[in-house]
């Protein structure tokens, strides 16, 4: 299409005529959220849900304040800035239909990484009630095997000493809260989106955790007045491409630097719980429920752990996008059969909700043929998520005497992959991981003791030490070692 035009808010009423654009008045809102971790998945989950709520009824007071606290978060500031925080989603169907709309619920950005006083003015202002989150598992700053707060993080001890120079989210919360019992404010919620059991829970024992040792009597008041509303988020976003840039500025002529692509499917469920007021969401589909946690234990052991199934074996198998392994029968039966006979029976009862129906709804999304999310996205930072994900599973097995034989050969095979970085065919595996290195290192001595792997305590915690973990998972590395056709023993297990 000729004529592009650059998105941005002086260019919309010429968008709209190419793609819907927002119907309410940007000008109006006012920041009652500020958002830590402005990634793919708040601008196709929380801020479209916003979106969803202006565009419904007036809630002029709930508008996003996005936040970036890393350096890596600088690419997304200047694109974002530089649209008016405007940019396109792209709902991709399995029918090969695209449906874009531009969102305009964020409506400033803040980058804490060159100056933090603005972004503690921003969550300290009077307007702000939410403090949201989405900076993965391995932002909450703890260890994985005992549960408790990392203070051996170096940004940490820099914290506790400067607490007038914050460097993680912990110091930033701590910092404006402070602010807000100081002038007699009352205080936000904090609010995590991330995909975690119990994330509001985690948040709130992580951060009193980091508070008692800098302001015992801040921890009280923080104790006392801020909610931390678990949550259970669910939406496939893949990394945005090329490809997808161009689709835009192709078939509409836009020119968006930063759009994000997503599948049809949303959900979101909140406890209702919270500090200083909220957005009506339920208005646009959000269940708020007494208990989150059943929810959140049939998303994480279903969801994210049969997205890591797929994603570590596949990876070794050598498919690229998840699609790809869900088009091989076997991988579908085996995922099937893992979340039917490992999965479920871990379980709670989860009201409202058919299971039956729930896993055959994922096994759609997984093979959505328009999403092509790839492998390795599935598989980045394995060792924050498969500690959450799938070893619990085993471990409850093993406690009930179920079957951990279909978990144990991801477990194998994860093995295999952060030892050797290739696939079957020997081509090089792209590993994207904050323990990447460790992990090498413990799975690289498995030639001289096979339990190296797991004996990772803060992954695995006392696997190494159940025999019948241990006797199932040496036979089962042994022969991924011996010929790393996944396949293969997929097929012999099914």
């Amino acid at each position: 299409m000729g004529n592009t035009v650059l998105l941005n808010q002086k260019n919309l009423t010429q968008l709209g005529d190419r793609i819907p654009v927002p119907t309410f008045d940007r000008s109006t809102l006012k920041i009652g959220m500020v958002h830590i971790g402005v990634g793919g998945f708040h601008r196709a989950h929380q801020a479209f849900y916003t979106h969803k709520l202006q565009e419904k009824s007036s809630a002029p007071e709930w508008g996003i304040c996005g936040v970036g606290l890393q350096e890596n978060d600088r690419n997304i500031y200047e694109v974002l800035k530089k649209q008016d925080n405007l940019y396109t989603l792209l709902v991709k169907h399995p029918d090969g239909k695209i449906e874009p709309g531009i969102i305009g619920s964020i409506v400033d950005f803040e980058l804490g990484f060159d100056n933090p006083g603005p972004v503690l003015d921003r969550m300290a202002h009077p307007d702000t009630k939410i403090v949201s989150l989405t900076i993965t598992e391995g932002g909450y700053n703890f260890n994985p095997a005992t549960g408790e707060f990392d203070f051996g993080n170096p940004d940490i001890q820099h914290e506790l000493k400067h607490p007038d120079d914050p460097r993680t989210v912990y110091g930033y919360l701590t910092a404006c809260l402070k602010k807000r019992r100081d002038a007699r404010l009352p205080p936000f919620t904090i609010m995590s989106c991330d995909n975690m059991e119990h994330n509001g829970d985690v948040a709130r024992k992580m951060l009193l955790s980091f508070v008692k040792r800098q302001d015992k009597a801040l921890a009280n008041w923080i104790e006392q007045g801020v909610c931390f509303p678990n949550s259970m988020v669910d939406r496939i976003t893949p990394v945005t491409t090329q490809a997808d840039i161009a689709y835009l500025e192709k078939t509409y002529g836009i020119k968006d630097e930063w759009p994000v692509t997503c599948e049809p499917f949303i959900q979101w469920v909140i406890e209702d719980k919270f500090s200083n007021g909220r957005p009506e969401f339920e208005k646009v589909g959000v269940q708020f429920v007494p208990d989150v946690e059943p929810y959140e234990k049939m998303k994480l052991r279903l969801l994210n752990a049969g997205h890591s199934v797929l994603g570590i074996l596949g990876a070794v198998q050598g498919y690229q996008t998840i699609n790809a392994c869900m088009e091989d029968k076997i991988f579908v039966a085996f995922l099937r059969t893992f979340m039917d006979r490992e999965a479920t029976p871990v379980l709670d009862e989860v009201a409202g909700i058919d299971l039956g129906s729930y896993k055959d709804s994922l096994a759609e999304r997984f093979a959505n043929p328009n999403i092509k999310d790839s492998v390795s996205r599935i598989c980045s930072e394995s060792a924050a998520k498969l500690p959450k994900f799938l070893i619990p599973t085993i471990q409850e097995n093993l406690a009930g005497e179920g079957s951990i034989q279909f978990a144990t050969l991801v477990i194998a095979a994860w093995c295999y992959y952060s030892d050797k970085g290739i696939n079957k065919d020997g081509r090089p595996l792209e590993i994207i991981d904050a323990m990447g290195a460790e992990l090498h290192q413990a799975a690289e001595k498995t030639k001289t003791d096979p339990l190296a792997f797991i004996q990772q305590e803060s992954l695995f915690g006392n696997l190494a030490k159940n025999e019948r973990f241990t006797t199932l998972y040496t036979t089962t590395l042994q022969k991924i070692y011996e010929d790393p056709d996944i396949k293969k023993q997929m097929q012999d297990m099914l």
